[in-house]
């Protein structure tokens, strides 16, 4: 079978089995493409047919926009990659166990090497009212995550948390506004990413956002938990979005097309089309973490942009070495193949299936059989 029927199967079964309820796809090599689908429904109450240009929730795609964007900084002079995050936020101190003061760079906000505390910076009083974390100030979030005791000395290991949250911020006070306005200006603006903002251009195109059920996938509430693979529980604040007060997170907070995410994929391929000089790009697309060792995720390290894959046989992956991936909660994945000369993106409203359960495999096992 070629492509095309490969990954038309696919998203047909996925569809059928209920798994997921609708999905963007895109697939391009050399920067030319090879396949361009949208399948299913975006909204299945109001029975609105997936297109192409359908809005999602882009959670953790947000992340390599905000990676890009620090590199552009990086390119114009603003910052040196190992800048101390102090030089940038004056206040943000965060102590080890003993009551240190480390010293923790931009690199290691990039790499998630920066022992940043993944727990919860609202009071108990807080939690129990139901406050939303993302409707307190900026301020206010900086200071509570650099009230949190970090779990290891930056560099010494690795821990996913609110480390671009922090990224998110230095951009905006280098950009003389806010992190909309810093990725608009170096990144989103020149790749002519219209869609991706933190908000939602036009509503009539927001994908509705369903998850993962014992029944199959369900529409989400607001706000709705699951229990993820891994054994945690992960919580979506899917009205968030439309929210122009909410904290605009660098972690997860912006929403935008598969074809807008494709645009930087695009731009990576072509040694950084208008955001970044070539030198930059292999820069960012490397490894950044070889001292450590992750048994959760073998074979995978860490770039400024996504995991780096180091063993594939180890990660169970199709891809080449040096493959650059991630994904987002609300159902996205994505992964750039430099020595196949690769880009995939592929959206879907559901989460986790999408991001992280067997139709993220099976699309990318698709692609490779493919070729």
């Amino acid at each position: 079978m070629d492509m095309e029927q490969r990954l038309d199967a696919v998203v047909t079964a996925a569809i059928a089995e209920r798994r997921i309820v609708g999905a963007v796809l895109l697939v391009h090599q050399d920067g030319r493409p090879l396949y361009e689908k949208a399948h299913g429904l975006a909204d299945r109450e109001a029975g609105r047919a997936m297109t192409c240009d359908t809005i999602f929730r882009f959670s953790s795609l947000t992340k390599p926009l905000v990676a890009a964007t620090i590199l552009a900084l990086a390119d114009a002079g603003k910052l040196r990659l190992d800048d101390p995050v102090t030089a940038h936020l004056p206040d943000f101190t965060p102590r080890l166990a003993d009551g240190s003061v480390p010293v923790m760079t931009i690199h290691h906000l990039l790499t998630h090497t920066s022992g940043l505390n993944t727990g919860s910076i609202l009071t108990r009083d807080e939690q129990a009212a139901g406050v939303n974390r993302w409707l307190l100030d900026t301020d206010t979030i900086m200071a509570r995550l650099a009230g949190l005791e970090l779990l290891f000395a930056p560099g010494t290991s690795w821990a996913y948390g609110p480390s671009t949250d922090v990224l998110g911020v230095v951009a905006a006070r280098l950009a003389g506004g806010t992190l909309q306005q810093a990725i608009s200006q170096y990144v989103t603006g020149p790749l002519r990413m219209k869609d991706t903002q933190f908000g939602v251009t036009d509503p009539a195109r927001l994908s509705a956002a369903y998850a993962d059920s014992p029944d199959g996938a369900v529409l989400m509430g607001d706000p709705h938990s699951v229990t993820a693979p891994w054994g945690e529980t992960v919580t979506y604040d899917q009205g968030r979005i439309f929210d122009r007060q909410a904290f605009q997170s660098g972690g997860g907070g912006a929403a935008g097309t598969g074809p807008d995410f494709m645009r930087l994929l695009d731009a990576l391929h072509d040694g950084g089309g208008a955001i970044l000089r070539p030198e930059t790009v292999t820069l960012g697309l490397a490894n950044h973490t070889p001292q450590l060792t992750q048994s959760a995720s073998p074979g995978l390290q860490f770039s400024y942009f996504g995991a780096w894959v180091d063993d594939p046989r180890a990660a169970g992956l199709p891809v080449a070495r040096g493959t650059n991936r991630w994904g987002g909660i609300y159902g996205h994945n994505w992964f750039f193949d430099p020595e196949n000369r690769l880009s995939v993106v592929s959206m879907s409203n559901t989460g986790l299936e999408g991001s992280d359960g067997r139709y993220r495999d099976d699309v990318g096992n698709a692609v490779y059989a493919a070729l």
